[in-house]
Order: C-alpha cells, then sequence, then structure tokens
C-alpha cells in the first residue's frame, strides 16, 4: 500500500490538471482579496466567505481530477492490470491511491488556507471591523471541515471509479456529488418550513428529499464559516456529529469500493 501512496502523491503533484486547478483556486483567493477591498466596512467577513467558497471549489475540482487521473485513467489505459500482476490484495491499491489523494488534498488544503490567511489579515490594515472576526483556532477548524468535505466527495468519486466502465463517469457524478450533497441540508429546510406555502413543492418533492438524505450526506454541516466570520462558535456537539458523519460515509465508500473492484474483471 506504502508504493501506492508514494507513486499516488507524485503524480498528483505532477499532474497538468492539479496545476491548472491550483492556479485557479489562487486567482479564486485572489477574487476574495479583492472583494474586501469594495467592502467598505466588513472586509474580513467579505474575504473569508468569498475565499473559504473558492477554496472549497478548488479542492472539489483537484479531489476528482486526481481520482479520475490516478485511478480511473490507470484503468481505462490498463495500467492497473501491471500493479495486480504482482502478489498483493486489491484492497491495498484501492486504500494506497486513497490515502495519497487525502495527503494530497491535505496540502493543498493547508496552502490555500495559509494563503487565504495572510490576505484576510491584509484587508483588515484598510478598515477595522468594528466586529472583527476569529482568525485564530476557529478558522482552522472550519478549514479542517473544508477538508473533510472534499475527502468525502474524493472517497465517493473513488467508488464509482472502482465500478465504472466509463471515463468521465466519475468526473461528472463526482462533481454532481459536491453539489448535491452542499445543498441537501438547504432543501430539505426550505422544505421543513414549508415551502413558502408552495404546498405543491412539498407534496412533490419531500418524499424524493426523505430518499435521498439517505444516499447522500449533508455536507453543508462540515460548514463552518460562521465561526471565523462573526466570532459565533460552533456547538462541539454539532461538529462531533459532522465528524461522525463524514468518517462514516468515507469508511462506507471505502468499503464498497474495495468490495467493488475486488470483484472487478479485467480483460
Amino acid at each position: 500500500m506504502r508504493a501506492f501512496l508514494i507513486s499516488a502523491l507524485r503524480s498528483g503533484l505532477r499532474g497538468h490538471s492539479f496545476h491548472a486547478v491550483f492556479l485557479l483556486g489562487l486567482l479564486l483567493i485572489g477574487g476574495a482579496y479583492l472583494a474586501a477591498l469594495f467592502s467598505p466596512r466588513q472586509p474580513e467577513t467579505v474575504a473569508l466567505d468569498v475565499g473559504l467558497s473558492g477554496i472549497r471549489f478548488a479542492l472539489v475540482l483537484m479531489a476528482v481530477f486526481w481520482v479520475q487521473e490516478l485511478v480511473g485513467k490507470e484503468i481505462e489505459r490498463r495500467t492497473t492490470i501491471q500493479y495486480l500482476a504482482y502478489p498483493i490484495h486489491r484492497a491495498q491499491y484501492i486504500l494506497g491511491r486513497f490515502s495519497g489523494i487525502t495527503i494530497l488534498l491535505l496540502v493543498a488544503t493547508i496552502t490555500l488556507a495559509l494563503l487565504l490567511w495572510i490576505l484576510v489579515i491584509a484587508s483588515s490594515t484598510y478598515y477595522a471591523q468594528s466586529h472583527p472576526g476569529a482568525l485564530g483556532y476557529p478558522f482552522w477548524i472550519t478549514i479542517i471541515g473544508v477538508w473533510l468535505d472534499v475527502v468525502v466527495v474524493a472517497a465517493f468519486t473513488l467508488c464509482i471509479a472502482a465500478l465504472s466502465t466509463v471515463p468521465a463517469l466519475p468526473l461528472v457524478l463526482g462533481i454532481a456529488f459536491a453539489l448535491a450533497g452542499h445543498t441537501l441540508g438547504a432543501v430539505m429546510d426550505y422544505l421543513a418550513r414549508g415551502a413558502d406555502g408552495q404546498d405543491v413543492l412539498t407534496t412533490t418533492y419531500a418524499p424524493m428529499i426523505n430518499v435521498v438524505r439517505w444516499l447522500v450526506p449533508d455536507l453543508s454541516r462540515l460548514d463552518w464559516r460562521i465561526w471565523p466570520m462573526y466570532d459565533l462558535p460552533m456547538p462541539s456537539g454539532s461538529i462531533m456529529l459532522a465528524f461522525s458523519m463524514a468518517a462514516g460515509y468515507v469508511t462506507l465508500m471505502l468499503c464498497i469500493a474495495v468490495h467493488l473492484f475486488s470483484r472487478r474483471e479485467f480483460d
């Protein structure tokens, strides 16, 4: 497994898609700094909000592209057959690749978060907010939530890659999963409040959402940005529940991916 992890790290850092998406992440963080300059009263809050959204967007793209390149394309090119010719269990390949992708995402997350942290501090030099945010450990706890979010997306994408025979399917479904998981909570809350009196919406979509919520995790539970933005501490119970949800879903996806990949036939 260690060999697959190391090769994943090397291949992931050399990939052209990683360089392009990382550059996009830098541009999005730069956009957060510019947005802060146009906010005369709350530059820190605006920079954090825009920057955290930009970091998550870039990391989701990195996650699905890394799974596509390190697993999907190797299956498509039949490179995987060479690895499986050795006396190793197929689970070592899946877990090694996922471990490498997880580490790559952690490095990218820390790098982008550190840059955002510096830019947010720089934005406060132009105007001191009356109620500044919390840029200490609440900021970094929020970053951990972002990282867990994209790790869940990577685990789901890996599960699809272990099964799919269509090269682009993991990429498409991974992005769709990231979007659905992040909007699921808002949709559920909207329907639970009565959908602003739209009974047709509640009757039509509520049963469907009740089924989807058992298949797709509510990734918005991992979004703790209100803590560093407004210095409103998140309940520790909510953080632990979200962490448990993410860990449980990742474990489930990895078990399914190992099972599917172990039973897959390579012609």
